[in-house]
């Protein structure tokens, strides 16, 4: 038994009572305190939980992992780095980074669960990366500011692990129009017989150049690593503007008039992106732009390069983001009721759609700021010039329905637990 003591003494006139702490072997194991509270009642808790939470947010943090494995996480770049201990140490270390980017007003803290389900699942093969470069108010900065430094904190990230070969981005609301943003600005065509040449040396912060591949075949890398899944769960792909596509404000054509209005009073330039009210510099709004391929930017080229695109939504209870939007469909193509099933494995994915595309897209700039019901539908014929998974999600019979935008990700597991099977969907289907 070790009684506590503080390095502090305490102000005169207040008492100070200490815990007792007991380490126990038995029953899991692990330190047990007690804070005496006056007039026979005391305070118990197990230590544990605490001292795992401050060991994560320091630099070489280890915990133990559900399936016995050493878990780490690591500060790298303002973002963190989680990992098995064991396998980055071993001959064959993990050779696959995933990049998770947090929605607006977020943080990396929000990926926490599911980077931790995806290191237990593959130690040896994925190091994960939470994203920590737009956080809280940085996710007003908008969307083209909030990609520059994500794509600048990915690089950066990359010239620390040289022994990456490939990468793969899971983003959460904001933040997949982020990232979306930062794969065209880390997109690079490179020539296939140098690409056993690329490292962590090869790639800085200035290294945004694009090899031109005229006399010999190239492939398209994603910051000089082979691209494989690119993720986004209840993501705002067509933005906030239209009806229903911001459900809060119940369709109510006024309310909506008003938030396309007022949006940026809020969120700042963020919301200007959101709601295609930008004019920066007399161009079509952003979202708009980032349909297509530009000299400076290949959205779309960015977007074809990886093997997988699939995009997550709710199908209902999501407050904050729209079903068309974040599935990328017109209305009229949106599931009906009756094919929406339950997945015992998956209760709460309702419905799978395989990879779909349009043919025959037009890219040469067809909207103007005044045709502005058109821009939704611009975006859609843009995006679906690659194909896309939808997935589907339904937390009808949860009782975290209401806060079905978070608990997609489980943002916070004693809050968002029911969407454990979505993230466990997602690692599943996953590929390596």
């Amino acid at each position: 038994m070790i009684a506590s003591t503080s390095i502090f003494p305490p102000p005169k006139g207040i008492s100070v009572f200490n815990p007792t702490c007991l380490y126990s072997a038995g029953g899991g194991g692990g330190l047990f305190c007690s804070v005496p509270l006056g007039r026979g009642l005391k305070l118990s808790f197990r230590a544990a939980a605490v001292r795992m939470e401050v060991m994560k947010r320091m630099s070489g943090g280890c915990f133990k992992g559900g399936n016995g494995k050493t878990l780490k996480v690591e500060v790298d770049s303002g973002g963190e780095d989680v990992f098995d201990a064991a396998a980055v140490d071993s001959a064959v270390p993990p050779n696959h980074l995933v990049i998770m980017v947090n929605g607006i007003v977020g943080s990396s803290a929000d990926w926490k669960y599911a980077a931790e389900q995806f290191v237990k699942k593959f130690p040896d093969k994925v190091i994960v990366h939470r994203s920590e470069c737009n956080y809280s108010k940085l996710t007003f900065d908008g969307v083209d500011l909030m990609g520059e430094r994500l794509a600048q904190e990915v690089l950066a990230v990359v010239k620390h692990k040289p022994e990456m070969q490939k990468i793969s981005f899971v983003a959460h609301s904001l933040g997949g129009l982020v990232a979306r943003y930062a794969i065209a600005r880390l997109y690079e065509t490179l020539p296939k017989l140098g690409l056993s040449s690329v490292s962590g040396d090869f790639l800085s912060e200035k290294h945004m150049k694009r090899v031109e591949c005229t006399e010999q075949p190239c492939e398209a890398r994603i910051a000089g690593l082979q691209p494989m899944n690119f993720i986004t769960f209840a993501t705002p792909h067509l933005g906030s503007r239209g009806n229903k596509q911001l459900p809060f404000l119940c369709g109510l054509p006024f309310l909506e008039r008003r938030a396309s209005q007022t949006a940026h009073l809020i969120v700042g330039r963020t919301g200007k992106h959101l709601f295609l009210t930008d004019n920066d510099g007399g161009k079509p709004p952003l979202l708009l732009q980032m349909v297509n391929d530009s000299d400076d930017l290949k959205f779309i080229s960015a977007l074809r390069a990886f093997k997988r695109r699939v995009a997550y939504a709710n199908a209902n209870y999501d407050h904050m983001v729209g079903w068309r939007t974040s599935s990328i469909r017109r209305q009229h193509e949106l599931p009906k009721p009756n094919l929406l099933v339950t997945d015992q494995k998956y209760p709460h994915i309702a419905y799978v759609e395989l990879e779909t595309m349009e043919e025959g897209y037009n890219t040469a700039p067809t909207v103007t700021r005044e045709q502005t019901t058109d821009l939704e539908e611009e975006m859609i014929k843009g995006l679906t010039q690659v194909p896309w998974e939808r997935i589907d999600v339904s937390f009808h019979k949860s009782r975290q329905r209401y806060i079905a935008h978070s608990t997609i990700q489980v943002k916070t597991y004693w809050l968002n637990s029911d969407g454990a099977d979505v993230v466990f969907h997602m690692i599943d289907n996953f590929l390596l």
